[in-house]
């Protein structure tokens, strides 16, 4: 089984490159961040015509999460135990969630899409939300991965989070005094990994980032960020036969920001008996 990441900054603006690339990569699982629609605005028939099953969160034109599988997709779970919401100016405890995360079962592994809040700056409500929202998965993901060790459990996506200082290269990004690399944000990526979860690719690619800013050549000056990650359990990362980082997509025509993150599993069962989509 191959599964992906990918934060697409908008899926109707790029389904056809999206779909070329499943296509062409072979991708059995592709989780997707900031589609930016609602489900009934996402573009289906051209990922159903080329075999994928979806399932979607979208409230509006920011955010948004989905899940495309060739594998059929059940146990779909909008929204996480205990995910906190966010409402500018709004500080009452019950304040609406975003479209930020959904999880679903594909061929026997819990895939879950996340897009974790941006923070925008230190001392920013967002920024206190961004904590509470790391809170708040590290919950779930501690009491998830403790009830079910076998299952095969992958949190996916964009964490909005630089956890080592090699994973920053943007020179406008200052470390402990920028979002993304404030010794808050890092200790609770940390403390979700200490819940239960492995970052399965970096021990097989080191090196590498996944997201360029559009602005100030960042991308040909190879100034990027690596804060998209494939956080699995251990017997999702015992599981994992490869892992690749797709530079490439960076590239050419109308790319998004971020590149997909990708890993090949070996299951128990894997028998690679779908239908030929020409």
């Amino acid at each position: 089984m191959r599964i992906a990441t990918w934060n697409v900054n908008s899926i109707r603006t790029r389904v056809g490159r999206v779909v070329d690339w499943l296509v062409r990569e072979d991708i059995d699982v592709l989780a997707m961040q900031e589609i930016k629609c609602k489900p009934e605005q996402f573009p289906l028939e051209a990922f159903e015509e080329a075999g994928y099953e979806l399932a979607i969160h979208g409230l509006n034109q920011w955010n948004g999460v989905a899940i495309a599988s060739r594998e059929p997709l059940s146990d779909i779970q909008i929204d996480f135990p205990g995910q906190p919401g966010f409402l500018k100016g709004q500080e009452s405890p019950d304040q609406p969630t975003e479209a930020r995360a959904i999880g679903a079962t594909a061929g026997g592994v819990q895939v879950w899409s996340l897009y974790v809040p941006n923070g925008r700056a230190l001392g920013d409500p967002h920024y206190t939300y961004k904590l509470n929202w790391y809170r708040a998965l590290t919950e779930y993901t501690r009491a998830e991965v403790t009830a079910n060790p076998d299952l095969p459990f992958a949190l996916v996506g964009d964490f909005n989070v630089a956890p080592l200082n090699d994973d920053m290269g943007d020179p406008s990004f200052v470390l402990g005094e920028s979002t993304h690399v404030s010794e808050p944000e890092r200790a609770a990526f940390a403390a979700l990994e200490a819940a239960g979860v492995a970052d399965v690719v970096r021990p097989l690619v080191p090196e590498g980032y996944t997201f360029w800013d559009y602005k100030q050549l960042r991308f040909p000056r190879n100034e990027g960020m690596r804060i998209d990650f494939v956080l699995g359990s251990p017997a999702f990362a015992d599981a994992v036969t490869g892992a690749s980082i797709h530079r490439e997509e960076r590239k050419g025509d109308a790319p998004s920001d971020h590149v997909p993150v990708v890993v090949d599993l070996e299951l128990d069962g894997d028998d690679d008996d779908r239908p030929m989509i020409f």
